[in-house]
């Protein structure tokens, strides 16, 4: 039978995913909510 806490304790994320992870972090990313935002900032600029 497996003992599930002593496999989490020897649990170690891959570096791929760690490095993944800071990566999207440090990212500054535009989702959808900031460009609508920017559109319409700029459509009432225009006015």
């Amino acid at each position: 039978m497996i003992d599930f806490e002593e496999e989490l304790k020897k649990y170690e994320p891959a570096i791929e995913v760690e490095q993944a992870e800071a990566d999207i972090k440090a990212r500054d990313l535009t989702d959808l909510t900031d460009l609508i935002f920017n559109m319409t900032a700029q459509n009432n600029v225009t006015k």
